[in-house]
């Protein structure tokens, strides 16, 4: 892998447990707050320690709101000052002599950092944290130690191995998604389908798994979005489709969002924070669970056969079976349509919206 730069490098670097809290990490800690969950359920979701959740929020909390963006700018912030200074060991000629001499005798950095104060009690000059020494020997424009000397590492890697990287099963697919809401936390009041704005999704996929569309209907009266997803069905592209798509409806249509557990939704904080859903999984293997969805995924067929390529439709003609789906009359709507149910909700409910009819 290539080298990375400061940056990556720092967002890394060593807390409690392991790395320091990424833009990731505060969007899901925004997410969780923002569902009412304590100090220490965030915590142990996001692997923190609580004291961290703790000075987190308490550093970025403003008029009781704790914003991700906010949060991550000036921990920025803070980087960029600490680049500023002069590396300790660049500047410490007897400090850098002293671990370069105990590297060569293939002392790890976490040996060398806990052994100094010993050797050294009475000069606080002597100190060094063990994530300096790796930051010193693998980021670029940081290093004041000798490059060879990351080969006396018992790694013996060039450069360092993010600790972060997705983990994956012996079959090649990935861990469970990180951090979920269960649908049985989901508030009861989605499941009489009375109030407009909670959907669920899924997507269609194509010949060979290898294209994909976005589904999304909402539960109280069918109404279908569809997300066109070119090129492939990754968590960043599903992610950038559906903020994208739910920016186009009221707030009020934005309430929660029932899906599956593939890894397309791996990026489901940003989702969440980016448009104001709470966002639920259904159990493993309980397509039920979405019933609106998975009937729909069924009329959608007449669209998109099985074992097609669905990166040959584009937005335009998505958009047209979209509007040809919600203008279809319903047995369970009395005979109306999607569209038309959606618009008399929103209007019964006095919620401004654009009309929906298509």
């Amino acid at each position: 892998m290539p080298p990375r730069t400061d940056r990556e490098q720092l967002s890394s670097s060593k807390t409690g447990h392991g790395r320091r809290l990424t833009q990731t990490d505060r969007e899901e800690i925004a997410y969780l707050k923002r569902l009412g969950k304590s100090m220490t359920v965030i915590a142990t979701a996001i692997g923190f320690d609580k004291s961290t959740i703790s000075r987190e929020l308490a550093r970025n909390t403003t008029g009781g709101q704790y914003r991700a963006t906010t949060a991550q700018a000036e921990s920025d912030k803070r980087t960029r000052a600490a680049q500023a200074k002069p590396a300790k060991l660049a500047v410490n000629s007897r400090l850098r002599a002293e671990v370069e001499r105990r590297l060569e005798l293939k002392q790890s950095p976490e040996q060398i950092a806990n052994r100094l104060p010993l050797d050294f009690p009475d000069d606080p000059e002597m100190r060094v944290s063990h994530e300096t020494i790796y930051t010193s020997l693998y980021v670029q424009g940081r290093g004041a130690l000798r490059k060879d000397l990351a080969g006396h590492l018992r790694t013996g890697r060039a450069v360092r191995k993010p600790r972060a990287q997705a983990r994956t099963r012996g079959d090649g697919r990935t861990h469970p998604l990180r951090n979920v809401v269960s649908i049985s936390e989901r508030p009861p009041c989605v499941e009489d389908r009375a109030v407009p704005g909670h959907w669920e999704g899924d997507l269609i996929m194509g010949a060979g798994n290898a294209s994909a569309i976005g589904t999304l209907v909402e539960r109280a009266t069918g109404f279908l979005c569809l997300l066109h997803l070119p090129g492939d069905h990754t968590a960043p592209t599903v992610a950038a489709a559906m903020c994208e798509q739910m920016a186009k409806l009221p707030e009020t249509l934005r309430l929660t969002l029932t899906w599956d557990r593939g890894s397309e939704m791996t990026n489901h904080a940003q989702i969440a924070s980016a448009t104001g859903l709470d966002i639920y999984f259904a159990d493993p293997g309980s397509p039920w669970q979405r019933g609106s969805n998975e009937n729909t995924n069924g009329l959608l067929r007449q669209y998109f056969p099985k074992s097609t390529d669905l990166s040959l439709w584009g937005p335009g003609y998505l958009e047209q079976v979209a509007i040809e789906m919600n203008n279809r009359p319903r047995k369970r709507l009395g005979w109306r349509t999607p569209a038309e149910s959606l618009d008399q909700l929103l209007s019964e409910h006095d919620k401004p919206g654009a009309a929906l009819t298509g």
